[in-house]
């Protein structure tokens, strides 16, 4: 986990956006596999981070809140999802360039969509953030157990789906 340093004076809320904000971008990125929703989810994750930030602080672990904070926005808000209008749909769908630059990630982005949301984010914090299983419980709330669980699931659907795609006739 990165340490955080945090200058002189003022609060730190501002260094630490900047020196965690791309981490937890990429995080709601691989959450929520869209660019705009991923910029929605860490903004949210933001404000909520601000109107706790004294204590936040204190607690000395900001990134793990953050994470905590991300992830549970993230499986809450699939748990009441709904449509929602927008007065003009984009031309154009913005790529991550971390996500374009993997082979077929058109197909990879595919396959997670198809994950339960507790096997997505299980997933993107172990193989994003490199958590251990117990860490990734307490994000998750749940157990150690169940989140080996998650993975292994999550895994063996990636396996076979990605096996399914590269053995699928070609029309």
């Amino acid at each position: 986990m990165k340490v955080l340093h945090f200058p002189p004076g003022g609060d730190g809320f501002e260094a630490f956006l900047r020196e965690s904000g791309p981490a937890l971008l990429r995080l709601g990125h691989l959450l929520t596999l869209d660019r705009a929703a991923a910029e929605d989810l860490a903004q949210e994750t933001y404000i909520k981070i601000g109107l706790a930030w004294s204590r936040v602080r204190k607690d000395g672990n900001p990134v793990g809140y953050a994470r905590r904070t991300m992830v549970n926005l993230f499986l809450n808000s699939r748990r009441r999802a709904r449509p929602m209008p927008v007065p003009q749909v984009p031309e154009t769908p913005r790529e991550d360039p971390a996500l374009a630059a993997v082979d077929s990630a058109a197909v990879i982005r595919q396959i997670l969509a198809g994950l339960p949301p507790q096997q997505r984010a299980a997933l993107a914090l172990r193989y994003l953030d490199d958590l251990p299983d117990d860490e990734i419980g307490a994000l998750l709330g749940c157990t150690p157990a169940t989140v080996r669980s998650h993975l292994s699931r999550g895994l063996a659907t990636l396996r076979a789906r990605r096996e399914g795609e590269h053995h699928a006739p070609r029309p």
